[in-house]
């Protein structure tokens, strides 16, 4: 009784204090011959609002609930270690729009081993905005026999499965299985390796010479990032002439990651809406491969494109290589927005998209070697 009649003065008392402040305005405004302008609210008035709203929150807070909540809409508790760590630092602001996803994925036995589904959880979060993750006191899953030294090219079979970790892809327990099921996505390293090396149309840039062109603008490439570079073949090619490129890679129910570790490189587990993990201005070459394409919005695209310009240095090359979209799209859509970053063209080749989807949508690739100015 006595805390629903504070509440009821408090309430009124705010009611007073807003009626007083509207009159100030309105008093503010009549007097004024000009037309009105928004008047600075006196410091005192501003102080007994802020009281106000803050007994009223405090009120608030401390009232007995009215019902009992039933069981259904009881909230699962928060994993401890999720509680430890918020007080360490901040946690995305998407984490909390998927709680039961974050909620899984920091319930754990700390200092054991972490659960089974922990990577496709990880994979699940991120994709929906939450990154970078929390961090967990638990050991991951690793190769039992870790590779000593780099494979050969190609890679023998037995060399690739005896460093299968994974247990989210139930339908194949091997490199090869994973070759045949998914063809094209990079898992058969035998045929990966002519990639890269020949010219078959414009489309094609091969890698020496991406070398050759950069040399006689006497432009060197030592670091590179490959965006959405699958299982890394483009950084495994760079590698053989002493370039060191990172590759960003999901997995996406395949596990890209794994082979590009296995190759002996290094993957970078970010999705594409997430900030370079790179400093400014000290990369020679960004490379946007497969995954940056017409399905990204337009708004996030831009602000790719401005990252990448972030962290290349003056003189740096970005290679959209095979970039697809309708044809009156990159006229009116995609070439402009290009266009603003104000790089030199060194190479732009259009060409028909030949397969089902690509004649039915009048759809393009267009491939494209750009390079910054030095004076940005």
């Amino acid at each position: 009784m006595g805390f629903s009649m504070g509440l009821n003065l408090v309430l009124l008392l705010a009611m007073v204090a807003t009626n007083i402040l509207s009159l100030y305005h309105l008093s503010s405004t009549l007097q004024s011959p000009k037309p009105p302008t928004q008047q600075p609210v006196p410091d005192h008035l501003l102080h007994q609002l802020n009281t106000i709203r803050a007994t009223i929150s405090h009120l608030t807070r401390h009232q007995p609930p009215s019902i009992t909540p039933s069981p259904t809409t009881t909230k699962p508790s928060i994993p401890q270690d999720l509680l430890l760590y918020s007080h360490l630092s901040p946690i995305a602001s998407s984490c909390h729009n998927h709680p039961d996803l974050l909620h899984k994925y920091m319930a754990y036995t700390p200092y054991s081993l972490c659960p089974l589904d922990s990577d496709l959880l990880a994979e699940s979060l991120i994709l929906h905005g939450c990154h970078p993750l929390p961090r967990r006191r638990c050991f991951s899953k690793t190769p039992p026999k870790p590779p000593s030294s780099l494979p050969r090219n190609p890679f023998p079979s037995s060399f690739l499965d005896s460093n299968v970790i994974w247990n989210k892809y139930p339908s194949c327990k091997s490199f090869s299985c994973l070759a045949k099921k998914s063809p094209g996505l990079g898992f058969d390293l035998n045929t990966e390796i002519s990639k890269f090396m020949t010219y078959k149309t414009e489309l094609d840039l091969p890698v020496p010479q991406l070398l050759q062109v950069a040399k006689s603008a006497n432009s060197a490439i030592r670091l590179g990032i490959d965006i959405g570079g699958a299982t890394g073949t483009f950084a495994a090619r760079m590698k053989q002439y002493n370039v060191t490129v990172v590759t960003t890679t999901m997995n996406f129910n395949v596990p890209n990651n794994e082979v590009v570790a296995l190759r002996g490189l290094v993957p970078l587990h970010v999705p594409l809406q997430q900030r370079l993990p790179v400093f400014d201005g000290v990369v020679d070459l960004v490379r946007c491969a497969h995954a940056v394409n017409r399905w990204i919005p337009l708004t996030m695209m831009e602000f790719l494109f401005y990252d990448v310009d972030r962290v290349l240095r003056g003189g740096g090359y970005l290679w959209f290589d095979h970039f697809f979209c309708k044809r009156m799209d990159l006229d009116k859509v995609f070439g402009p927005l290009i266009g603003k970053l104000g790089y030199k063209k060194v190479k732009w080749a259009v060409g028909n998209k030949t397969d089902s989807s690509g004649l039915k949508n009048e759809e393009v690739y267009l491939t494209a070697l750009l390079q910054k100015p030095v004076s940005k």
